[in-house]
């Protein structure tokens, strides 16, 4: 059996596919012996190490469009839309908090000080408190305050912390990395969507082709979206470079997007298939 120090990336709704990792790094004869996570990935590791994994993918099962409109509270605030209590406590219900420290293996997430640009990493305390403050996405969640830190996102500085999971003797660093997009296969699809729209010459389809530009997916919120999923995907790579994982699970999409919750099962399998692949490569098997 391989020790494995895991790092789990950065990346909303994508990072589901850490899960799919897990289960086959575990299915190959791997044993996670220390985990570091930024965002979704301090959430799924946070999860893991809780022993509470299995119930919480469980949980995603039930999670359809209606029910993610139900679990966000929103607020008249100017530096953010959502509350983030709400999806919080319905977590809680399936994962109970515990203590950092208390958990079966050592675990860090990591998050960012807004006003001092520095990273802050939590080793201890509330699981729930490091998981909430970095998943904090920028102007999307309220970040959080703490010892007269506000807290956001960890993606924003190290979306790939390979340099904090704890490593033991013998261990193998492994790092799994869902925040790249295949832009050229998402690219396609838009130009077949395009044209299937406008093969169609019912009068419905002739009206949204005149109402429709066709660079309706250039505009300014994916404009924003893409610059700053450029940025978080270059500093990962840049991270991976440094470092050097022993085995990196690079996972990029072309279908699914940072809110894509419903589709947990699709994310989960992706990741799955990634590292299987990633695994064979790495000990160059057929």
């Amino acid at each position: 059996m391989k020790d494995v120090a895991l790092v789990l990336s950065s990346g909303g709704a994508r990072g589901l596919a850490h899960i799919g990792v897990i289960e086959e790094l575990e299915a190959q004869g791997y044993r996670i012996t220390s985990i570091a996570g930024c965002s979704m990935g301090a959430l799924i590791g946070g999860f893991y190490a809780a022993g509470k994994l299995t119930e919480y993918r469980e949980w995603m099962k039930t999670i359809d469009r209606k029910k993610m409109r139900d679990l966000i509270d929103f607020s008249l605030s100017w530096n953010h839309i959502v509350k983030g209590e709400r999806i919080i406590e319905a977590m809680k219900e399936v994962v109970p908090d515990v203590a950092i420290e208390d958990l079966n293996i050592p675990y860090c997430a990591v998050s960012t000080d807004w006003e001092h640009g520095e990273e802050v990493v939590f080793r201890e305390g509330s699981l729930f408190e490091a998981i909430r403050a970095s998943i904090s996405l920028p102007s999307f969640f309220d970040p959080v305050r703490k010892n007269g830190r506000v807290l956001i996102d960890g993606g924003v500085i190290n979306p790939l912390p390979l340099n904090r999971v704890e490593r033991h003797e013998g261990d193998i660093l492994v790092g799994s990395d869902v925040s790249g997009h295949d832009y050229m296969a998402q690219s396609k699809l838009q130009q077949l969507a395009r044209e299937k729209r406008k093969a169609d010459h019912s009068l419905g389809s002739l009206i949204l082709n005149r109402l429709i530009p066709d660079n309706i997916e250039f505009n300014y919120i994916t404009l924003l979206s893409r610059t700053s999923s450029l940025m978080i995907r270059q500093n990962s790579r840049l991270m991976a470079q440094l470092v050097q994982p022993d085995m990196l699970i690079d996972i990029q999409m072309d279908k699914y997007g940072s809110f894509d919750y419903d589709k947990s099962e699709k994310l989960i399998a992706i990741g799955r298939s990634k590292a299987r692949q990633a695994i064979k490569k790495h000990y160059n098997t057929p």
